[in-house]
């Protein structure tokens, strides 16, 4: 909670309720990984850092932060924690494929911002795919019969998880 020094109140506003037990898998979702860190930090094991030194002197965050992330990362699934590959005395972190998976987010998250966040001139990345050294092409949302959806097109309704 935050607490303003200087008049000793508290804004209500920042008071953050934990999303875990949401019905929304958006909100779930974003509990579990959706701070800048963690997405970032599998956003790097994408480009195949594996290694806490790689990570840290990529993102170039503190230590404790970095270890605080890739702890929760492996008790989500997301990384397992596995002896070096070139058989070394350090432990690298490895994608699940729960971490695989998570790849159509952080592109989705990517072609937005080259979208909308770059002005024109300005220099940064694009994500070609490896074989054609072309650019992706932007991910849509598409229903069953393939055809394009957008908001208007689609509604939510609960239902359980099969057990």
């Amino acid at each position: 909670m935050y607490q303003d020094v200087a008049s000793n109140k508290v804004d209500p506003l920042a008071r953050r309720a934990s999303l875990q037990s949401s019905e929304c898998p958006v909100a779930r979702t974003l509990e579990a990984i959706g701070d800048r860190w963690s997405l970032m930090i599998v956003r790097d094991a994408f480009d195949d850092l594996r290694r806490f030194s790689e990570f840290q002197k990529s993102l170039g965050l503190a230590k404790n932060i970095l270890a605080s992330r890739l702890k929760a990362l492996v008790e989500l699934g997301i990384f397992e924690i596995r002896p070096a590959s070139d058989g070394s005395a350090y432990k690298e972190y490895v994608l699940t494929e729960r971490g695989r998976s998570v790849f159509p987010v952080v592109v989705a998250m990517r072609q937005w911002g080259e979208q909308h966040l770059f002005e024109k001139g300005e220099t940064h990345s694009v994500l070609l795919d490896n074989e054609h050294d072309q650019p992706v092409t932007l991910l849509e949302v598409r229903a069953a019969n393939g055809k394009r959806l957008g908001p208007q097109d689609c509604h939510r309704q609960r239902v359980t998880k099969p057990a």
